[in-house]
């Protein structure tokens, strides 16, 4: 692994939240976690987590509160996890709103496992070999995620031609693709991206 940079980069994402709230510890030690140096290796999901955790903790020490050990977990648990309800999801945002916590700009800065992976490999330097570096549904969902981008460029780009030729009328507008899968096994469904997030669906997995 090569010596980390003397403290965050500001021009990544990453690096701005791990300073502005302080995290300087946490930083020095993402590439040892992503390697597993010092115990069991964290996945970049895993880290992206660990770095919210943390987001959170020092947001809500900074309003006065003082949360007891694992409340800090809970609480990104209720705020970001698809298997929690919107009602207890939106009880949970209160909360921390009444404690002084601004939950609109916490989570902005929350951070995502590509965020992660970006800053470990073009600011750490840090990698784990060629092939390596995503696991199976971090790979396929950023192919699904590439596909949706293109498919929302070629859209757009056939849409402008069309206007621009006078042969079609748009006002402005945003090309969305939605893409959705249906599990017919347990009657789920979901946004393909919180698909990949969550791990699958609600179905028992299956001996092989």
């Amino acid at each position: 692994m090569a010596e980390n940079v003397s403290g965050p980069n500001r021009r990544y994402k990453v690096g701005r939240v791990l300073a502005e709230y302080d995290l300087l510890d946490l930083h020095e030690a993402l590439g040892d976690l992503w390697l597993g140096e010092n115990g069991e290796e964290m996945s970049l999901r895993e880290l992206a987590d660990h770095i919210n955790v943390a987001v959170l903790q020092q947001a809500m020490e900074a309003a006065g509160a003082e949360p007891l050990e694992g409340e800090a977990e809970n609480a990104y648990r209720l705020l970001t996890d698809d298997d929690v309800s919107v009602g207890v999801s939106t009880q949970q945002r209160n909360r921390l709103d009444r404690e002084g916590v601004d939950i609109d700009t916490l989570e902005d800065d929350f951070v995502t496992h590509q965020a992660v992976h970006t800053y470990l490999t073009n600011v750490l330097d840090v990698s784990k070999g060629r092939g390596d570096d995503t696991d199976p549904v971090e790979k396929h969902e950023g192919r699904v995620q590439r596909l949706r981008s293109r498919t929302e460029a070629v859209t757009e780009n056939s849409l402008s031609e069309l206007t621009g030729a006078g042969d079609f009328t748009l006002g402005e507008h945003n090309v969305v693709v939605d893409l959705q899968v249906y599990c017919r096994g347990c009657g789920s469904q979901f946004d393909v991206a919180n698909l990949f997030r969550r791990g699958g669906c609600d179905c028992e997995p299956q001996d092989t």
